[in-house]
C-alpha cells in the first residue's frame, strides 16, 4: 500500500522529527550535566540533520507512516524492530566514515592502532574514554587503574576543555598530555582536514613566516636542477628513438597545469601515452588515452619528467612541493574541497611530501577523494615547510626510485 500524506501521517512525520532534535538537545545536556549552549547545541544539529532525514527515510520506505501498518501492532512492533536496527548501523557508518563534524571514532581508532602496531613503539594505548566521559574523576581512574603516564585528548572538545583544568595536578606527577589532532599529524603525516578553517590556515600556511626560506628554496633549486638537466640531455636521443620505435608519434609533450597563485604553465615531459589531451578530459572526468610500454618504463624510473627539470630552472615549479593539476580539474577540486586552493601558495614541485606517503594517487581523471585525502598530506608540508624537510623528501625519493629500479 502506498503512503498517502494525509494530515495523520503528516503528524507522525513532525513527531518523529520533533523527537529526533528533542533527543538530541536532552543527550548533550545529560553529557554536560547542564542545558547545553546554543552554539554546541546548533553545532550538532547540522550534522545530526543528515542523520535524521536518513532515519525518517527508513521509516518511510518502511512503511512506517502506512495506515495498515499503524493498525497492526504486531506488524509495527517488528517493522519498527528492524527500521530501528537499520538506523543503528546508519548512525554508526556515518559517524565512523565520515569525520567532518570533528575526531570521529575513526581518527581515534587509527591512533589507537598505530600507536599499539608500531615497531618499538614508545606508548601503548590502554583505555580508551568517550568524550563525555571526560571528567577529572573518570580520567584519575583509569590513570589509576592502568598506570597510564599518557594522555592523549581532543582538546576542542568542550567536554575535554572543562575536565582539563581539575587535571592540572597531575602534571607534577609526571603525566603527559598530547592533543590527538597533533599526535595524528606526527603519527600520519598528514592534517586532520576536520580541524581546517580559517584560524588554522592563518596560523599555518601564512607566506610572510617563510621569507628567508623562499629564496634560499629558489637558489637551490637552480644550483641543483641547472647541473641535472644539462647532464640529462645525454638520455634524450635513446629516450626519443624509443618512443620512435614503439608509434612514431611526438617525443616531448607540453600539458597546462595551475603553479603558484594558481597561474597556468606549461609543464614538459617525454609522452608516455598513446597522445596528448593536454588534460582537456571529456565526460566522466577521464582521458581515454593509454600508457604505452615505452611510457610504462619511463614512468617507472621517473625518465618522461626529466624535461620538467628546465620548469626548475625557468621557475615553474621546484624541486620539490606539491605536484601540479590540470586547470580543469583544479577549478572541480576547488568546488568540492575547503581550502583546496591554499596548495597554490607555494610553487608545485617534481616530488612532494604527498608523493612519498599517499598510495591513491589520482591519475589522468577527477577523484575527489583520493584528492581530498591527498590534499591532507599537502597541508602538511605547507604547514611544516624548511629547508630541512626538503631535503629529507629528496632523500627519500631517492631511495623510492632505487626500491622501484630495484623491484
Amino acid at each position: 500500500m502506498t503512503t498517502v500524506f494525509r494530515p495523520r501521517t503528516l503528524i507522525l512525520f513532525a513527531g518523529d522529527l520533533i523527537f529526533f532534535v528533542l533527543a538530541l538537545w536532552f543527550s548533550l545536556a545529560l553529557r554536560e550535566l547542564m542545558p547545553p549552549p546554543s552554539v554546541l547545541f546548533f553545532a550538532h544539529l547540522v550534522p545530526f540533520a543528515f542523520l535524521f532525514a536518513a532515519w525518517i527515510s527508513v521509516f518511510f520506505i518502511a512503511g512506517l507512516y502506512e495506515r495498515s501498518v499503524i493498525l497492526a501492532r504486531r506488524a509495527l512492533s517488528a517493522t519498527l524492530l528492524v527500521a530501528q536496527i537499520i538506523n543503528l548501523v546508519l548512525a554508526a557508518l556515518f559517524f565512523f566514515f565520515v569525520p567532518a563534524f570533528g575526531i570521529a571514532p575513526k581518527t581515534l581508532l587509527d591512533l589507537s592502532r598505530a600507536l599499539n602496531t608500531a615497531h618499538r613503539s614508545p606508548t601503548r594505548v590502554v583505555a580508551v574514554l568517550k568524550p563525555q566521559e571526560a571528567v577529572p574523576e573518570r580520567v584519575r581512574s583509569a590513570i589509576a587503574e592502568n598506570g597510564i603516564s599518557v594522555v592523549i585528548a581532543d582538546f576542542n572538545h568542550p567536554s575535554v576543555a572543562r575536565a582539563f583544568p581539575g587535571l592540572f595536578n597531575l602534571l607534577t606527577a609526571g603525566v603527559s598530555f598530547f592533543d590527538a589532532a597533533g599526535l595524528y599529524e606526527e603519527v600520519f603525516g598528514r592534517i586532520l582536514l576536520s580541524q581546517i578553517d580559517d584560524r588554522w590556515i592563518a596560523r599555518n600556511v601564512s607566506r610572510y613566516a617563510h621569507t628567508l626560506y623562499d629564496p634560499v628554496k629558489r637558489l637551490m633549486d637552480i644550483v641543483i636542477a641547472l647541473p641535472a638537466a644539462l647532464f640529462s640531455l645525454v638520455f634524450y636521443p635513446f629516450i626519443a628513438l624509443t618512443i620512435k620505435i614503439e608509434d612514431g608519434g611526438e617525443v616531448l609533450i607540453s600539458m597546462p597545469r595551475a603553479g603558484e597563485g594558481g597561474a597556468i604553465f606549461n609543464l614538459y615531459k617525454f609522452r608516455s601515452m598513446t597522445g596528448n589531451d593536454r588534460g582537456m578530459y571529456g565526460p566522466g572526468a577521464s582521458s581515454k588515452l593509454q600508457v604505452t610500454r615505452v611510457g610504462r618504463f619511463l614512468r617507472i624510473s621517473r625518465l618522461d619528467e626529466l624535461p620538467q627539470l628546465w620548469n626548475v630552472v625557468r621557475g615553474d615549479i621546484s624541486l620539490i612541493g606539491p605536484r601540479p593539476e590540470f586547470p580543469p580539474l583544479v577549478e572541480e577540486y576547488a568546488r568540492q574541497i575547503p581550502y583546496y586552493n591554499f596548495r597554490h601558495l607555494v610553487k608545485p614541485g617534481l616530488s612532494g611530501w604527498a608523493q612519498l606517503y599517499h598510495d591513491r594517487h589520482p591519475h589522468h581523471e577527477a577523484q575527489v577523494e583520493a584528492t581530498r585525502e591527498k590534499f591532507s598530506f599537502d597541508l602538511y608540508y605547507l604547514k611544516h615547510r624548511s629547508l630541512l624537510l626538503d631535503a629529507t623528501i629528496v632523500l627519500k625519493t631517492v631511495k623510492k626510485l632505487i626500491m622501484h629500479a630495484g623491484a
